[in-house]
Order: C-alpha cells, then structure tokens, then sequence
C-alpha cells in the first residue's frame, strides 16, 4: 500500500469510466429509447470533495447519454467526453489542456475499453467487479463495486495520501 500511496500523492486529475465504475453497469431502457442509470450519492460527493481538494476529475465513456452530461453538470466536471470509442484521443485532449504528464493521472476502469489508458497512467485502479482482464493491469483495486462506493473510496484514498482529507473533513 506504500507504494498506491506514493503514487496517489503525484495524481492532478482522476478519470473515471461511467458504466460499471460510475454506476454499477446496469442499463436501463424506455420504450421512448431514453437511457437511464443509477448513480451513488455518496460517490458523487466523494467526486465533489476531491474537487475541492484541488484534484480535477475527468469523465471518459465509450457510450453517449444525457443523464451522464446532467450529472456530471451537476457536479461541476467540465471534462466531460463522451461516445469515446478510442479512448486514448480523449486521454491525449486532457494531457494537452491541463497540461499534466500520464504520472500525475489516475484512471479508474472495469472493462476491456479501459486498458488502453490504465497502462498509460500512473495510478491504474480498478473496481472490485471489474473483469479479470482489468484487475490484472490495475495498480490498485476498490473493496466497493461500481456504482457501490467505488468512487467515494477511490477520492478518499487520494485525499488521505495527499494530506487533505482532514482539511476537506473540517469543513463539516
């Protein structure tokens, strides 16, 4: 665990995967052909107080669907990308725009689309439901699935490696 925290210290930017990280991978269809999902409050406040340590946080779906655009609104991610099919173009527009090195990004997947940006950064985390596949190139794994805690988990143990997690606690 010495050496995730080594390297949770150095993350600037965390990017999250949605189906099966952000939610617990589930898709729910109308008859009207409207895409709905599940979100956890309690990830998405772990989101928001990340941000506030100072961390920037990044979305990156394969899949395109409103309900993720107003939740992350809702939240205050502005690097949104969606219907990423290549992942890694994406990846290479947030390098470019925060200017930061693959070292200081922290990627958190559960399937196979995800490999080819957690073999780029330096904290690759996956899900405790995340394929086999996944978990074999992950760096470090949740105890909570997706859409279960797994994000929450995931910005706390950035926060407590980096020292703000008592600072962003005093605040309630």
């Amino acid at each position: 665990m010495q050496q995730i925290t080594q390297q949770a210290k150095q993350i600037r930017l965390v990017i999250f995967d949605v189906d099966g990280v952000l939610t617990d991978g589930g898709l729910i269809m109308g008859d009207d052909g409207q895409e709905y999902k599940t979100f956890n409050a309690k990830d998405g406040h772990g989101m928001k107080m990340l941000q506030a340590s100072g961390v920037e946080i990044g979305i990156i779906s394969a899949r395109n669907c409103r309900v993720v655009s107003l939740r992350m609104e809702n939240l205050g991610i502005k690097h949104v990308y969606q219907g990423q099919q290549n992942k890694l173009k994406a990846f290479a527009d947030l390098l470019k725009k925060l200017k930061l090195e693959p070292s200081q990004i922290a990627y958190v997947g559960d399937d196979l689309l995800d490999l080819c940006i957690m073999r780029k950064v330096g904290l690759a985390i996956a899900v405790q439901d995340a394929s086999p596949e996944v978990v074999a190139e992950a760096d470090w794994q949740t105890t909570a699935n997706g859409g279960k805690g797994a994000a929450r988990e995931i910005c706390e143990m950035i926060m407590q490696a980096q020292g703000s997690f008592h600072d962003i606690l005093a605040r309630y």
